[in-house]
């Protein structure tokens, strides 16, 4: 049995709706929610649906009964209190004998000194936790989603241009789709466990180069603009996001402007078989 959670977000859908595509049976996949009003799209697909919080250690431990194999999606709770949600994840898991986990971590140069300090410090520590448990475990070391681009460059950017502080740092922008997909290799094959992944795509870009590809697929020409970092959080308030959000997608673009994202290091091909779907493929499927 694979238990997913995090079931109803992003990644843990794509992870899903991977999963079945190389045709595991829904009945061996178990997605774990909080609300389960929120799960009816999965279990129309047929899916078993458990219901447990990170905070509820017991809710954790009845959800894990039985289970082979465990996504562990890193929690979208505050931040000061993902590093204790997760330990109640890994804790639990060893207590019902959950035979592997897989933890979504992140991947930059070093998490310990990023500039992002805590926003990313708990992968670390989730990271060090698990490596001493005595279950064996897998991290798949996620870049930024591409997905995130729309949001991160300004509104309507075909017409006004990126808008970023991003300077001239490289990232490797992978789709959330390729993500799930390496991560459903790592569920469904032998051979992963107690290794590390890094998934992100072969090729690190700037936000300028961003606009020169977005100039080749539209014909136009796609500027690049770089604001203070104040004026991009006033910004991002004014389209409704919070101030904490703001401030928080803000030190994203430092992180990236100083190069913390460009690890120049890929296991995407190595574990699909095949070089991950390219950023001007993925873009021209937006914008074109």
């Amino acid at each position: 049995m694979i238990l997913i959670t995090g079931a109803t977000g992003n990644l843990g859908k794509a992870t899903i709706s991977s999963l079945l595509s190389r045709g595991v049976s829904p009945n061996d996949i178990t997605a774990l929610v909080r609300d389960e009003t929120r799960a009816a799209e999965l279990r129309s697909k047929g899916l078993q649906i458990k219901i447990g919080d990170y905070q509820d250690f017991g809710s954790l431990k009845s959800a894990f009964q039985d289970v082979d194999k465990l996504l562990l999606i890193s929690s979208s709770s505050d931040i000061d209190k993902r590093f204790e949600q997760h330990k109640n994840a890994i804790n639990a898991a060893r207590e019902t004998g959950v035979g592997h986990i897989i933890y979504t971590s992140f991947d930059m140069k070093n998490l310990q000194q990023s500039l992002m300090g805590e926003d990313v410090r708990y992968h670390a520590y989730t990271a060090d936790y698990l490596k001493k448990t005595a279950i064996p475990y897998t991290l798949m070391d996620n870049t930024m989603y591409a997905d995130m681009i729309p949001l991160l460059s300004g509104k309507d950017i075909l017409n006004k241009g990126i808008s970023i502080p991003a300077g001239d740092g490289k990232t490797p922008f992978l789709p959330i789709a390729e993500m799930a997909e390496a991560i459903a290799v790592v569920l469904t094959t032998p051979g992963h466990e107690h290794k590390e992944y890094v998934i992100a795509a072969e090729t690190a870009y700037s936000f300028a180069d961003i606009a020169d590809l977005l100039s080749d697929i539209t014909g136009e020409t796609i500027t690049y603009h770089q604001p203070e970092v104040s004026s991009y959080i006033s910004w991002l308030i004014q389209t409704g996001v919070s101030e904490d959000d703001a401030a928080y997608i803000s030190r994203f673009c430092v992180a990236i402007a100083k190069g913390e994202f460009d690890t120049n290091k890929s296991d995407v091909k190595q574990l699909l078989g095949r070089s991950p779907v390219g950023l001007k493929d993925f873009l021209q499927k937006i914008y074109s």
